[in-house]
């Protein structure tokens, strides 16, 4: 009996199928759904947003992006949060915005959701960094631990009160615990 293989999908054709919710990605010739994001992971990425954003976006520095779509290197990612430099940041000649992102981040920052597989997760920030991310970060906030991608594929393990590498110009000192320590309410 001979199996059917399906065709896997072109990235253009993934680009023209109808959004849903949580976001789905396009990885190495498959989509995949995002986890819908729970409490601890909503509230890493909204603190870090707004941390970035405090210090970068006021000085024209940086934009950090929840849940952008990321189109670039033959494959669309929607990273939890997606930093810019103001000067990569694709505008339209009225000075708005532009709503599609065909770039890789500056800084890419992944948090891990119960259930979802580290190793994919990894991947999207390898690829992110062969194509010129240059620092790429996996939150797993049950391990209260931070795996930081730099350029080369070299990874790093972060820690309880190691400094957390930042790029350059935003001027942040974290450490893996202040991380952490926002999940803490009360």
């Amino acid at each position: 009996m001979n199996a059917i293989v399906q065709a896997k999908p072109a990235l253009e054709e993934f680009l023209k199928l109808a959004e849903t919710e949580p976001a789905s990605e396009f990885l190495e010739g498959e989509i995949l759904q995002k986890p819908m994001p729970q409490g601890e992971h909503s509230t890493l990425r909204g603190a870090l947003c707004e941390t970035v954003d405090r210090v970068a976006e006021s000085r024209k520095i940086a934009k950090a992006f929840p849940e952008l779509r990321c189109t670039f290197g033959g494959m669309a990612i929607v990273p939890d949060i997606a930093v810019f430099r103001w000067e990569r940041i694709p505008f339209l000649p009225s000075g708005r915005i532009a709503n599609i992102f065909e770039i890789n981040p500056d800084w890419s920052i992944e948090i891990l959701s119960p259930n979802q597989s580290q190793t994919k997760v990894l991947g999207k920030l390898l690829h992110s960094s062969r194509q010129g991310t240059e620092l790429g970060w996996l939150l797993d906030p049950e391990e209260e631990s931070i795996l930081a991608v730099f350029p080369g594929q070299k990874v790093e393990l972060y820690l309880g009160t190691a400094l957390l590498p930042i790029i350059n110009r935003i001027e942040l000192e974290l450490t893996v615990d202040n991380v952490f320590s926002w999940l803490i309410f009360g």
